[in-house]
C-alpha cells in the first residue's frame, strides 16, 4: 500500500493506474518516433537532393568559365600575330568550338568513355545513343575541354596554315587524338589507371585536370604540325630569329587574363563535385603557380635584357597555370609555388630552345607553354604530391594515390614518367602522320603570295580592321 498525502492508496490500485497510464502513453510514443524517424528520411533526401544539385550547377557554370577560355586563345592569338591574319585566326578559333561540339557529339564522348576495348579506346555511345540523362551534365563539361587542344594547335601554327587543313585537322583532334588519350586516363578503364603497365609499378597515372591530357597533347600536336608547315617568311635571317611583332599587346594581355579565369573552372570544376570541401585550395594552388610563373618570367627577361618582356610574362603566368594543372589537387600551397616558379624557366627556356635551337617557329609560344610546361606539370605530381590519406587533401577521392619524390614514394613517379612518354609519343606521331599525309592531299601551307598579303584577304575577303587598310 502506497500513502500520499495522508493518502492510502491500495498497491493493486496502484498497479492498474500505472498500466493504464502506460497504455495511454505507448502509443503516443510510437506514433512519434515513427514521425520522427520519417521526417529524418525525408531530411536526409531533401539534403541529398540539394547536394546533387549544387554539383550540377557548379559543372554547368564552371563548363561555361571553361568554355570562355576560347575568347582567351583568340584573344593571345590575335594579339601575339600581325594585323593582316587577324580575321583568320578568329574563325580558326571560333570554328574550333563549333566543330568541337558537334564532333565531341558525335564521336568523342564515345571513343573516350564509351564501354571499354582492352584499356585503348571506348566503342559506344556514338551520338550519344543510350546515354541517361544524368550524362549530359558530364558531356557538356567535357566537351568544353575537348576543343582546347586543338586551339593550341591554331596558335603555333599561325599566319600560314591552310584553312581548310586546318579544320579537316580539328575533326581528328576533337574526334580521335584526344579522346583516345583521354581515355587511357580519364575513362577508369584505360591502361594508365587500370591493368599490366598499374599493376607492374604499383599506382595509377594522375593527371587532375589535364596537364597531359588537354595541354601536352595540344603542344605537341602542335610541334608536329610546326615541324611540317615551317617557319613564317621572314622569322629567320641567316638562321637566326627575327622577332615579328604581334599587332596589340593590350588585346595578348586581356586574352591571357580571360584564360587564367577560366582555369578557375578547369581545375575547380575538376573536383567534380560542387560540395567539395577542396575547392578554394584547388584554386589557391592553381593561382600561385600561375602568379610565381609570371614573377619568374619576368625576373630572367628583366635581367638578361635589362627590361622586362611583356608578351613572355605573360606566357609565364599560362606556364604556370598549365604545370599546376595536373597537382593542384595533390600538393600543398609551397610546393604550387615551385611548381610555377619552374615553370616560368622551363617557358623561357623552351621558347629559345624551340627558336635558337630548334629553328621552330611558333608565334604565341604554345609549345613551351602547354607542351613542355605540361610535361613539367605531370612530372611535379611524382615529386611533390602528398599521397592519398595523408596531408591537407587526405579524404579527397581525386589526389595522387600515390606519394612523390619529397615524401619518400617513388612508384608514383615512375608511372608519371611512363604517362609522359606515352602522350608525347601519341602527340607527336600520330599528328605528324596526320599531317603529313593531309599535305600530301591538299597543302597544309599557304602559297607565299598569300602569306605575305595576309590570309584575311586571301581567305576570307575581308580584314578585321577595315578603316585601316589602304586601298590597292
Amino acid at each position: 500500500m502506497c500513502k500520499i498525502n495522508n493518502l492510502r492508496i491500495p498497491g493493486k490500485a496502484l498497479f492498474l493506474l500505472g498500466l493504464i497510464l502506460m497504455m495511454l502513453i505507448l502509443p503516443v510514443s510510437a506514433a512519434t518516433v515513427e514521425e520522427n524517424a520519417e521526417a529524418i528520411t525525408k531530411n536526409t533526401e531533401d539534403i541529398a537532393g540539394v547536394q546533387t544539385a549544387l554539383t550540377v550547377v557548379w559543372l554547368i557554370l564552371c563548363g561555361g568559365i571553361v568554355f570562355l577560355m576560347h575568347a582567351g586563345f583568340s584573344l593571345v592569338e590575335i594579339g601575339l600575330t600581325r594585323v593582316k591574319n587577324t580575321t583568320n585566326i578568329l574563325m580558326k578559333n571560333f570554328m574550333t568550338v563549333c566543330l568541337g561540339i558537334v564532333v565531341y557529339w558525335v564521336m568523342g564522348w564515345a571513343i573516350m568513355y564509351g564501354a571499354d576495348y582492352a584499356g585503348i579506346i571506348g566503342i559506344d555511345q556514338f551520338f550519344m545513343s543510350g546515354v541517361d540523362n544524368s550524362i549530359w551534365t558530364s558531356w557538356w563539361f567535357q566537351m568544353v575541354f575537348a576543343a582546347t587542344g586543338a586551339t593550341i594547335v591554331s596558335g603555333a601554327m599561325a599566319e600560314r596554315t591552310s584553312f581548310k587543313a586546318y579544320l579537316i585537322y580539328t575533326v581528328l583532334m576533337v574526334g580521335l587524338i584526344y579522346p583516345v588519350y583521354g581515355h587511357w586516363v580519364w575513362s577508369g578503364a584505360g591502361i594508365l589507371t587500370t591493368g599490366p603497365i598499374v599493376d607492374a609499378i604499383g599506382v595509377g597515372y594522375h593527371d587532375f585536370a589535364g596537364s597531359s591530357v588537354v595541354h601536352m597533347i595540344g603542344g605537341f600536336s602542335a610541334l608536329a604540325g610546326v615541324l611540317l608547315v615551317g617557319p613564317r617568311i621572314g622569322k629567320f635571317r641567316s638562321g637566326k630569329p627575327v622577332v615579328i611583332p604581334g599587332h596589340s599587346l593590350p588585346l595578348a594581355f586581356l586574352g591571357t587574363l580571360i584564360l587564367a579565369f577560366g582555369w578557375v573552372g578547369f581545375n575547380g570544376g575538376s573536383t567534380l563535385n560542387g560540395n567539395d570541401p577542396y575547392i578554394g585550395l584547388v584554386i589557391a594552388n592553381t593561382f600561385l603557380a600561375a602568379g610565381a610563373g609570371a614573377i619568374m618570367v619576368l625576373l630572367i627577361t628583366w635581367m638578361k635584357t635589362g627590361k622586362p618582356d611583356p608578351s613572355l610574362t605573360a606566357n609565364g603566368m599560362l606556364a604556370g597555370l598549365v604545370a599546376i594543372t595536373a597537382p593542384c589537387g595533390s600538393v600543398a600551397s609551397w610546393a604550387a609555388v615551385v611548381i610555377g616558379l619552374i615553370a616560368g624557366i622551363i617557358v623561357y627556356a623552351g621558347v629559345m630552345f624551340n627558336e635558337y635551337t630548334l629553328k621552330l617557329d611558333d608565334p604565341v609560344g604554345a609549345i613551351a607553354v602547354h607542351g613542355y610546361s605540361g610535361a613539367w606539370g605531370i612530372l611535379s605530381v611524382g615529386i611533390f604530391a602528398i599521397g592519398q590519406g595523408n596531408g591537407i587533401f587526405a579524404d579527397a577521392a581525386y589526389t595522387a594515390a600515390g606519394a612523390g619524390l619529397l615524401y619518400g614514394g617513388t612508384q608514383q613517379f615512375m608511372i608519371q614518367v611512363v604517362g609522359l612518354i606515352m602522350a608525347i609519343i601519341w602527340a607527336f606521331v600520330i599528328s605528324y602522320v596526320i599531317f603529313k599525309i593531309h599535305d600530301a592531299v591538299m597543302a597544309f601551307r599557304e602559297p607565299e603570295e598569300d602569306e605575305i598579303a595576309g590570309l584575311d584577304i586571301k581567305e576570307h575577303g575581308m580584314s578585321a580592321y577595315p578603316e585601316f587598310v589602304l586601298a590597292e
